[in-house]
């Protein structure tokens, strides 16, 4: 890759983990649109408890990862609620940065093996079946092709028009 890529990469990815570790925990504590939703018909305390009424939050039941380390937007072990959210979010970064540059990896473009019918580049070596034949020499209507290979098209129409007749 190249170096401003590189750069490119480093800076989002430290962006985020600065949004993650240190901004998250300004966000705001009232429920979202979801949760305030759900709260329609109820009325809570100033601990998001509901005392009184009727609503779906009443339902509401503990998901199956509640225990889980990274549950409920911290640290479980981590007594300190800023260090606790911060570390979290700067863990749920790395981690879906790492699946996301792995599943890059694995979908990455790589070099395609020539066929038959490819022509040597100026980088492969000769070998004995080579040698030129009478249906290699270009014709009129082949691409011209760069330093590296790969086939230039042209966007002239006028040049087009003229090639193919």
């Amino acid at each position: 890759m190249k170096n401003r890529t590189w750069a490119f990469l480093a800076g989002g990815l430290l962006v985020a983990l600065l949004l993650a570790g240190v901004v998250s925990n300004y966000a705001s504590s009232h429920p979202d649109g979801l949760d305030s939703s759900l709260l329609k018909g109820c009325t809570v305390d100033a601990d998001d408890t509901i005392v009184a009424g009727s609503c779906p939050a009443q339902q509401a039941k503990d998901h199956e990862l509640a225990g889980s380390p990274l549950a409920d937007y911290g640290v479980r072990g981590v007594r300190n609620g800023f260090v606790s959210t911060g570390l979290s979010g700067v863990l749920g970064v790395l981690v879906t940065f790492a699946i996301g540059a792995g599943g890059f990896w694995l979908l990455r473009r790589r070099g395609t093996a020539p066929t038959a019918g490819d022509a040597p580049t100026a980088g492969d070596a000769p070998t004995a079946g080579d040698a030129p034949t009478a249906g290699d020499a270009p014709t009129a209507g082949d691409a011209p092709t760069s330093a590296e290979g790969d086939a230039v098209e042209s966007t002239d129409e006028r040049r087009h028009a003229g090639a193919n007749g």
